[in-house]
């Protein structure tokens, strides 16, 4: 006779029995089965009484400096501060007064120049191999620092607002150039300084956090547009002021522009542009609908491997939208395309999945994105909420680094397909797949902890809403387990 407790667990883990363990995680179904995987039984009374979390180290106060207000994305947004600074104050020192406009405006072009890189695939890729190319023998502490640098929207930020500052100090410098001695190039000079400043100023206010999460369509189309229109403008600007400073200086208007350090910066951000726009290009898509919250899209265009990250769109001069890729696997094995797991979690995604697309835009070069810097540990915990899992199967497709699964979804598998779930106890036959329909919501960070306690991880990373992934990561980091999520503009 079964005892209570194992009267309990039977009724509560029915509805994950008989699964099955795919042998691949594509979407074309392999022919070739493993054997039956079980997920973890789970009494969730049980479970909480268990769990033993520890008290959080510090006080409020360090608490609140150490994990909130001075953030990586902060820290990185304040260097380039403090490096814009020393700068101002060596060109005042150089000039023994107000620094020249020239260098001014070579000042605001460099911070320009970092600014787009940051926001360039194939640099932003480049920062990340840098950063996971370290061997595991390194001390954890240096490693874990490494893996931030997927907050490296501070340095986009950063320098962005920097170039923003320069270019009003050169705007006042000319302008004060222009009272004293006015003429119709130092009038061409100021109109167009006047329209830069303009459209830096409208890409700052979009910009706005607030603005952003409540209007992001309008932020992207002000970002946008207003970058298009500042960068022609710096071109005309730039080559309307070398013609008549290399009259005065008895050069050609070739020759000076090679000297210029404004021209190579300028031409470095233009190219960064055209090579996220120039591989602009529309291509099939084969839908597959799991539910009615969720479809899954095919793409057969080119095969990818993991840890790469997309952006699409039906209107690619209106919005884009950012989703992590899922290598597909053909009978052989072979990679045959990719896929990725669209949510309902808005107007477009609620489209999508109701209305799957024929064909769809996709833009720039494929994106290494958070998951990536899980290579640098030796062990971790994965940690999603509902969709969060379409990431994270890249991460298990590439089997790299060993792990546990906490995954907290209302019906994972009506929701989201036997596939993926297959897919999630291949990669951890002891994964904690919480269905919150029957038992609730779980509390995430006393199930993280305790998974990473099981497993002795290195860290803890997590695909979830922003709400619940800064209480995970909180949670871990106060405890001192390295903690890893996106939030804003990582």
């Amino acid at each position: 006779m079964m005892n209570s407790l194992e009267v309990d667990l039977e009724k509560k883990v029915a509805t994950f029995d008989d699964l099955s363990a795919a042998s691949t995680l594509s979407g074309s179904g392999s022919s070739s089965r493993s054997p039956s995987l079980r997920p973890k039984e789970i009494d969730p009374q049980s479970l909480r009484d268990a769990i033993q979390v520890p008290n959080k180290q510090g006080n409020k106060v360090t608490r609140y400096l150490g994990h909130n207000f001075f953030s990586t994305y902060r820290k990185i947004f304040t260097v380039i501060f403090f490096a814009n600074l020393a700068t101002f104050i060596a060109l005042i020192a150089k000039a023994k007064g107000a620094p020249q406009a020239a260098d001014v405006s070579s000042a605001a072009s460099a911070n320009l120049m970092v600014c787009i890189l940051f926001r360039q695939e194939n640099f932003v890729n480049l920062c990340y191999e840098i950063c996971v190319a370290v061997p595991h023998s390194l001390p954890l502490a240096i490693r874990r620092r490494l893996a931030k640098v997927f907050h490296y929207g501070g340095a986009h930020s950063g320098a962005g607002t920097a170039a923003v500052v320069w270019y009003l100090l050169y705007t006042a410098l000319a302008t004060r150039d222009f009272v004293h001695q006015p003429s119709k190039d130092a009038m061409a000079n100021i109109i167009t300084s006047y329209i830069l400043v303009c459209m830096f100023i409208f890409i700052l206010f979009a910009a706005h956090p607030r603005f952003r999460v409540k209007f992001h369509d309008y932020f992207e189309a002000m970002h946008r547009f207003s970058g298009w229109i500042a960068l022609v403008t710096f071109w005309t600007h730039n080559i309307l002021a070398a013609k008549v400073l290399a009259r005065d200086q008895e050069l050609t208007l070739g020759q000076y522009l090679l000297r210029s350090p404004n021209f190579w910066f300028l031409c470095i951000s233009t190219c960064c542009s055209f090579l996220s726009w120039g591989r602009l290009r529309r291509h099939e898509v084969y839908p597959e609908v799991l539910s009615d919250h969720a479809t899954r899209l095919h793409f057969k265009y080119r095969p990818m491997e993991p840890f790469y990250g997309l952006k699409i769109s039906d209107r690619p001069l209106l919005e884009w939208h950012a989703f992590a890729t899922i290598p597909d696997e053909d009978e052989n094995g072979k990679i045959n395309g990719f896929s990725i797991v669209v949510s309902n979690a808005g107007d477009w995604t609620r489209k999508a999945i109701h209305e799957p697309p024929k064909k769809l835009w996709i833009r720039g070069y494929p994106l290494h994105g958070l998951l990536y810097t899980s290579k640098l540990f030796k062990k971790i915990v994965v940690v999603a909420t509902g969709s969060g899992i379409g990431p994270c199967l890249s991460l298990m497709y590439a089997n790299v680094t060993p792990r546990r699964i906490l995954w907290s979804t209302p019906n994972p598998e009506k929701t989201y397909g036997k596939k993926i779930m297959d897919a999630v106890l291949k990669s951890d036959r002891d994964a904690i797949v919480w269905n919150t329909r029957e038992h609730g919501r779980p509390d995430m960070v006393a199930l993280t902890w305790q998974l990473v306690q099981e497993s002795d991880a290195e860290a803890v990373f997590i695909i979830s809403n922003p709400k619940v992934t800064r209480k995970v990561v909180y949670g871990m980091q106060t405890r001192g387990i390295p903690a890893y999520g996106a939030i804003f503009d990582s």
